[in-house]
């Protein structure tokens, strides 16, 4: 029996806008599913005003969840009234079982990440995204997560790198915004994934194989004999 996908963290923010109100949003997608791909997912953002009355809605199409994995997600909407409440749903996945094991998914090194609080209140976010696979990722999606202290989800933001190689990381640079004046941000969690609503882009570069991870030919000289292991015996006293 396929266990359903859990919503495990989600916060969302309201902000005044020349046009009316952002809405923005940040979540956390798991899926405990050790051979399956939960695929096609949709999030569905609904707000609401005091009295009940909707006044933004947004049908949000989700990556692949991978095999005993964990998806972050972030996005934003307009609203010509402020929302007092905002929720976020999602319509279940459909199961696709993967062709390789869960370990074979190997997650996209971040290195040299920068968090930079902005005079605007917002927060400016770089860093390089890496390729542990053989073969070139067309396009990856960069997820930042926003923490405080105690680990609490404060939002997030999203952008896109193309054209990923092993060996050549690429910059990316993205903006969280909206955020209350009070929060402290005091951490940023940072991943990427392949971009779609399947998990068949993550599949064909885990079969493409992974980087070696001893890449240099050794330049130290051969033994002239194999070492031996000597088993020393000590008599009783």
């Amino acid at each position: 029996m396929l266990k359903p996908l859990a919503l495990k963290e989600q916060v969302s923010n309201i902000a005044k806008s020349t046009d009316g109100y952002a809405v923005t949003w940040a979540g956390v997608l798991s899926n405990a599913n050790p051979w399956h791909f939960g695929e096609h997912v949709v999030a569905t953002i609904v707000g609401q005003d005091a009295k009940g009355t909707e006044v933004v809605r947004l049908d949000q199409p989700l990556d692949a969840v991978p095999p005993g994995g964990s998806l972050a997600f972030t996005g934003q909407a307009s609203a010509a009234e402020k929302p007092a409440k905002v929720t976020i749903q999602y319509r279940p996945a459909q199961w696709r079982p993967a062709a390789r094991m869960a370990s074979a998914f190997q997650p996209f090194p971040i290195t040299r990440a920068q968090t930079l609080r902005q005079k605007d209140g917002s927060y400016l976010i770089t860093g390089y995204v890496g390729n542990p696979y053989q073969t070139s990722a067309s396009s990856l999606v960069v997820n930042a997560l926003l923490r405080d202290k105690a680990g609490k989800l404060l939002g997030g933001g999203s952008t896109f790198v193309d054209d990923v190689k092993a060996g050549s990381p690429p910059r990316f640079i993205l903006t969280v915004s909206g955020l209350p004046a009070r929060a402290d941000v005091a951490k940023t969690e940072i991943t990427a994934r392949t971009w779609g609503s399947t998990g068949r882009p993550y599949e064909d570069l885990a079969l493409g194989g992974a980087v070696p991870v001893h890449t240099v030919k050794p330049k130290s000289d051969q033994f002239q004999e194999d070492r031996s292991t000597q088993v020393v015996s000590v008599p009783k006293q």
